[in-house]
């Protein structure tokens, strides 16, 4: 006499009921997160390209202090050189990611709501401007030392731009959206590293001078 199908039992057919591999269903959970996301539009397409210029400019001053021997391949020295000229290609880049939302979704800063959901990229695009305007020979004339303490505001504008991505591209992300994060999210810890080092020496050097000053 032969066992009774139930519901709950696969049909015998002879062979052993075989379990699915654990990396096919790894690959197909990983296939189709990657189908469900959204293509990038045109606007975030330029977005990403000023992020990875805005990165450019700071990298520099972080490699060569967090990673000094780089100093030997002449890349941080490099990267300095056209520091300026590579944060101006950012701002274009940046208004026209700005100009294309925009113009798409009909946005009106006026309106106190819109403007508040979208304080990060207004801020970020205003700070991207004024260090487009000063970055040139004329304006570190004119500015002398605050000049430096005026550019200083590029590092709170990669706070600003980090929030930025993740706050609005959450829940529907594009294939450059998790490149973008990785991107920011590296530079950032780079950047927070470089000021822990150039604290810490700040520090030695002080006692160094207090040293020599009870000799």
């Amino acid at each position: 006499m032969t066992r009774p199908e139930t519901l709950d039992q696969p049909p015998t057919t002879g062979r052993k009921h075989r379990k699915k591999p654990k990396f096919n269903n790894t690959y197909e959970n990983w296939r189709f997160v990657m189908l469900t996301m959204d293509m990038p539009l045109s606007a975030n397409t330029l977005g990403f390209i000023s992020l990875i210029a805005y990165v450019i400019t700071l990298i520099p001053t972080s490699i060569k202090i967090v990673f000094p021997h780089t100093k030997e391949t002449g890349i941080p020295q490099f990267l300095l050189k056209y520091r300026r000229f590579i944060g101006i290609i950012a701002f274009f880049f940046a208004f026209g990611h700005t100009f294309l939302l925009v113009r798409k979704r009909n946005l009106d800063f006026l309106d106190l709501k819109t403007f508040w959901i979208y304080i990060q990229g207004i801020t970020t695009l205003t700070i991207f401007t004024i260090l487009a305007l000063t970055s040139n020979n004329w304006s570190i004339k004119k500015l002398k030392k605050n000049w430096k303490k005026l550019h200083q505001l590029t590092y709170f504008a990669m706070f600003l731009l980090t929030w930025h991505i993740w706050d609005k591209m959450l829940g529907h992300w594009t294939y450059l959206t998790p490149i973008g994060i990785s991107i920011i999210t590296g530079t950032a810890v780079l950047s927070f590293i470089r000021i822990w080092i150039q604290f810490q020496d700040g520090i030695t050097k002080n006692k160094r001078k207090v040293r020599k000053l009870n000799n």
